[in-house]
């Protein structure tokens, strides 16, 4: 499985906080809950992403309170992936359970700039910047991981693997 988009970079200790600020979390609509996505650190982000993008980032990206509406809007604005040098382990998984990917790349921040354009290989481990010509080693996700990330999510997952034993 294979993504390609514009980076969006952002740095170290991306929280949650940043990514979706707490005040936005009651509203019931989620295009709009999406649309203030970054807006702390980026105000154009949610206007000016485009389904395929993917979010490139420092280290320990989702840091903070366990918020899966952190993930949640970056997956409605159409991220493909977040790749980081490293991340909060609870947003890995709430990304990994709605399906948004997440891949852990030493030296992507300092290999990728803003608006490069980047392919990521889930399943091979590379991390391409075609910009730039550079290619990095990245995680590869387990294959239990790998089967949430492409039903869309852990429950999409679940229904696939019951609707087959049935």
């Amino acid at each position: 499985m294979k993504v390609r988009g514009r980076a969006w970079k952002f740095g170290d200790n991306i929280d949650t906080d940043v990514v979706i600020p707490g005040r936005y979390l009651t509203l019931r609509d989620p295009d709009e809950m999406a649309s203030h996505a970054m807006e702390v650190v980026r105000p154009d982000f949610a206007r000016m992403v485009k389904a395929g993008d993917l979010v490139v980032a420092g280290r320990n990206f989702g840091c903070g309170s366990s918020r899966e509406e952190a993930a949640f809007v970056l997956k409605r604005l159409g991220v493909s992936a977040v790749v980081a040098e490293s991340f909060a382990r609870i947003f890995f998984r709430n990304a990994i359970n709605l399906g948004l990917p997440v891949v852990e790349c030493k030296g992507v921040s300092e290999a990728v700039n803003d608006g490069d354009e980047v392919e990521v290989d889930l399943e091979g481990g590379v991390v391409r910047n075609v910009t730039k010509g550079v290619e990095l080693k990245c995680t590869v996700l387990p294959d239990f991981l790998m089967d949430f990330v492409r039903s869309g999510g852990a429950i999409e997952a679940l229904k696939r693997k019951l609707k087959a034993q049935a």
